[in-house]
């Protein structure tokens, strides 16, 4: 295994310089796509439930063509990520936007709804490449501040895409059922820009790193510590600490990642709930018009995207952010299950939204902090596995409240009720925090 490797400043030539904004422009763009086939079909469902009505199971097997990549992802990211470590980068992220584009357009000549499935469980392995060489990558080019700005973009960039993919689909789907998945196309496009645009990232002439932490943020103020603060016993909450002291060859930091992981579980569940249930709640309002549906859609958005350019702004160190972020997220909840009307229900998602634009971000930057050069692809890997398993099995967690509680709008104030108590337990832990931040690793921009 290589040793560990320094995070890349303007004085480490090891890395590449990054030049423009057009790798930036398309790292943002490749973390769209798992996006895409989150959301694209979402309109058509019914369409496609009619044309295979005559398919033994197709109640259950029609809505998981939706579904199956998100939960394909999850649990092939962590092995996408050693692919990443071992092979490089950019030649995994280039081959895997062709091959999504490739399976992703295969629904539009077979009229075998298992073979439908199959495809799109390819997509969700390709996905899992893509969105993991796109973080890592956005970790490789950049450091400090600017990093972080990059990983809050990619959030922005995330939920403005599941809007406009949204409206895409619905209005593709007015041509049938199986126009969508030409979108899925892009790829084709988007692969030999990526090969002759991004830099290829390498660890020639870089030192080891002492400090595996100030990779990243910088701000992380204790180096030794694991999980959301400074902990007098490291193992606490599961995670472990990194004991090493310069260079040579180290075992992956699977403790470190564990609780950050578990978090970001819980995380993606509160991030995916309002616009996986929003028309669910907005149906018990009595309130069916897509048109409204949409609007609603939109507004949510438009503050998750808000609070990730708010995050953009914060200092300081991210854990003792963590328990406040929390807040607006379950005051959000709080406010969307008491809902009697329209309004209220509005001011409640808003509000729950810009409150995940602020989580998100702050997880992912989190965890690239914690790994070294040569950890980061399987670190994302298994960052990004717990991310899209967590929206997986968000409408899961929320329908199994549904039963217990005899309403949609009961399970969600419960979920905020779960956020005020991860945020609780979050912080103490944070506060504990007392080491002076370190300096800054210098930018690269």
């Amino acid at each position: 295994m290589p040793a560990p490797a320094a995070p890349p400043t303007r004085d480490h030539p090891g890395l590449p310089a990054v030049r423009g904004r057009l790798p930036a422009v398309l790292l943002m763009t490749g973390s769209c796509l798992p996006v895409l086939g989150a959301v694209l079909l979402a309109p058509v469902l019914p369409r496609m439930q009619d044309h295979f009505e005559g398919v033994t199971g197709s109640a259950a097997l029609v809505p998981l063509v939706l579904t199956v990549p998100a939960l394909s992802l999850a649990l092939l990211a962590p092995f996408a990520g050693v692919v990443v470590d071992r092979l490089g980068r950019k030649r995994l992220l280039v081959a895997a936007t062709v091959l999504y584009a490739v399976f992703g357009t295969v629904p539009l000549w077979l009229d075998s709804l298992h073979g439908i499935l199959l495809s799109r469980v390819l997509v969700g392995v390709a996905e899992a490449a893509i969105m993991t060489a796109c973080t890592t990558l956005i970790g490789d080019y950049y450091s400090g501040r600017v990093r972080d700005r990059y990983l809050a973009l990619q959030t922005m960039c995330a939920s403005a895409s599941a809007t406009l993919f949204f409206v895409l689909g619905g209005a593709l789907g007015a041509a049938g059922w199986r126009a969508p998945f030409w979108l899925y196309a892009v790829g084709l496009l988007l692969a030999p820009v990526m090969a002759r645009a991004l830099p290829n990232p390498t660890t020639a002439g870089l030192g080891a790193l002492p400090n595996p932490t100030t990779a990243g943020l910088g701000a992380l103020p204790n180096p030794t510590t694991a999980g959301l603060g400074a902990l007098p016993n490291p193992t606490t909450a599961g995670l472990g600490v990194s004991t090493d002291s310069g260079p040579g060859p180290r075992p992956f930091p699977v403790r470190r990642m564990a609780g950050l992981c578990l978090l970001t579980v819980f995380g993606a569940v509160v991030f995916y709930t309002v616009p996986v249930e929003m028309s669910y709640l907005l149906d018990d309002l009595d309130v069916d018009s897509t048109g409204v549906i949409g609007a609603v859609t939109a507004v949510a958005s438009a503050a998750t995207v808000l609070g990730s350019v708010v995050f953009t702004r914060l200092t300081g160190d991210p854990r003792r952010r963590l328990p406040v972020l929390l807040l607006p997220c379950a005051a959000g909840f709080l406010v969307m299950g008491v809902a009697d009307g329209l309004p209220l229900l509005i001011a409640g998602a808003v509000l729950n939204c810009f409150g995940t634009g602020l989580l998100l971000p702050s997880l992912l930057t989190l965890a690239m902090s914690r790994l070294d050069y040569a950890d980061r692809g399987r670190g994302i890997g298994l960052w990004t596995a717990a991310f899209f398993l967590g929206e997986f099995v968000c409408p899961l967690v929320l329908l199994g409240g549904k039963g217990a509680l005899g309403s949609l709008a009961s399970a969600v104030a419960l979920l905020g009720f779960v956020t005020l108590t991860v945020s609780a337990v979050l912080l103490p832990l944070a506060r504990r925090t007392a080491v002076p931040l370190p300096r800054q690793v210098p930018e690269q921009r």
